[in-house]
């Protein structure tokens, strides 16, 4: 990363510290080219979290980046170039981020992650007039009016309305009865909340949701007042931390309420840590990726290049889905070179032209991200939190879209 830093300033200095695109040009190939692709190099962006809440997913999530970036590479990379990325850590702090898009900008073709709704939120305006295609991973449906950002999956309130018809399915919960929804402020929480709204309002649940800051870690209270309303199910579209409060609360106060969650709610490392590891197990997640230990044969091959490079490494839901992030560019800049455009407006082409890519099932379904607006996928995993599998969740489902998703219509999704 030092290096890379060095490069970067170096490179800065040399273009006059502007961020305006370099003129188009000619690559190997007989390609063109402008930002971020050279003769013999396509530089990726990476901006994530390895120091703020959501920092162990953020770190598996590069890893398993780096993972398709090696496999991609021995193979001869992509358009005759080798891939690179540059790596840099937000904190999950949307004025760090900013900073640091600056700083990248002027030197990557687009990014491969740019982790947390708040940062995609902060760079939205960035990324259009700089027509910067980016991988969010803030999974918010109320992003999709941006054309410039790829999910590479299920939105946050598809993966919501899939949960809750999950736990109706296995008879957890029925119509009328009373959940609560704990979640963040902003787009992630407000996003999941809207899916639970949907649901809430098909089957005549009484939700009850309430607000809460990234920053706060005590959730006993509010799982008190869960009890006192009784409910039968709580919702979480939370931080690990804050996940691993309310699963205590829930064993303490003897509620034992079933648990559904957003993707981002579980990190092994948090939630199977010490004491909280004995109250997990009421813990369900919905999610368009696949668990670590998922026996799908793409997510195994994915689990065996990852322990052979990173032994001592935490496992998590992150490093296939880091990994599948990797599928999606790579399907995407294939179809940019076959075009024999490689610029940051022909990558942009291509990918908006792009209506079925295939993760080889790490992600649950096909993408189709040729609907401006619509979420590329609706199907999810569901997956119990189980100590004893490598990762700590336990697929206990295929991928299913539930009805409810189906008819559900997303913020900026246009009417056939």
């Amino acid at each position: 990363m030092a290096a890379s830093a060095v490069a970067l300033v170096a490179a800065l200095i040399l273009a006059g510290c502007s961020s305006k695109a370099a003129e188009t040009g000619v690559g190997g190939g007989q390609v063109k080219s402008d930002v971020g692709v050279s003769a013999d190099t396509i530089t990726l962006g990476v901006l994530t979290d390895t120091s703020g809440p959501f920092r162990n997913l953020g770190t598996g999530i590069t890893q398993g980046n780096e993972l398709w970036v090696d496999q991609v590479n021995s193979a001869g990379g992509i358009c005759g170039r080798q891939i690179k990325l540059d790596i840099a850590d937000s904190g999950y702090k949307a004025d760090v981020a900013t900073t640091q898009y600056r700083q990248q900008q002027p030197t990557i073709l687009g990014y491969l992650q740019l982790l947390g709704s708040p940062i995609n939120a902060a760079l939205r305006g960035n990324l259009e007039t700089d027509k910067v295609t980016s991988l969010a991973l803030s999974w918010s449906s109320f992003i999709l009016d941006n054309p410039y950002q790829i999910i590479p999956g299920t939105t946050y309130d598809l993966e919501m309305i899939n949960g809750l018809a999950h736990l109706q399915e296995q008879g957890m919960i029925a119509d009328g009865d009373t959940v609560g929804h704990i979640y963040i402020g902003g787009e992630y929480g407000e996003n999941g909340l809207r899916g639970s709204q949907y649901y809430a309002q098909q089957h005549g649940l009484n939700l009850q949701g309430v607000k809460v800051a990234s920053t706060d870690t005590d959730m006993a209270g509010i799982v008190t007042g869960f009890r006192g309303a009784g409910v039968k199910a709580i919702l979480l579209t939370t931080t690990p931390a804050q996940t691993a409060s309310v699963l205590n609360a829930n064993a303490a106060l003897g509620l034992n309420v079933p648990v559904m969650g957003n993707n981002p709610v579980f990190d092994p490392a948090t939630n199977l840590a010490g004491p909280a590891a004995a109250t997990v197990d009421k813990l369900f997640v919905a999610a368009s990726s696949v668990p670590y230990s998922s026996d799908v044969p793409q997510a195994q091959e994915v689990r065996k290049a990852f322990e052979a490079k990173y032994p001592d490494a935490q496992k998590n839901a992150g490093v296939p889905y880091g990994y599948a992030g990797g599928v999606v560019w790579q399907q995407i800049l294939e179809k940019a070179c076959q075009a024999g455009d490689m610029t940051r407006q022909g990558v942009h082409d291509a990918f908006i032209q792009s209506s079925s890519i295939t993760t080889d099932d790490l992600v649950a379904s096909k993408l189709d991200f040729s609907n401006a607006g619509s979420p590329p996928s609706r199907s999810v995993y569901i997956a119990q939190a189980d100590p004893s599998q490598p990762g700590g969740l336990r697929q206990v489902r295929p991928p299913f879209t539930a009805p409810e998703a189906q008819s559900y219509v997303a913020p900026h999704q246009k009417q056939q």
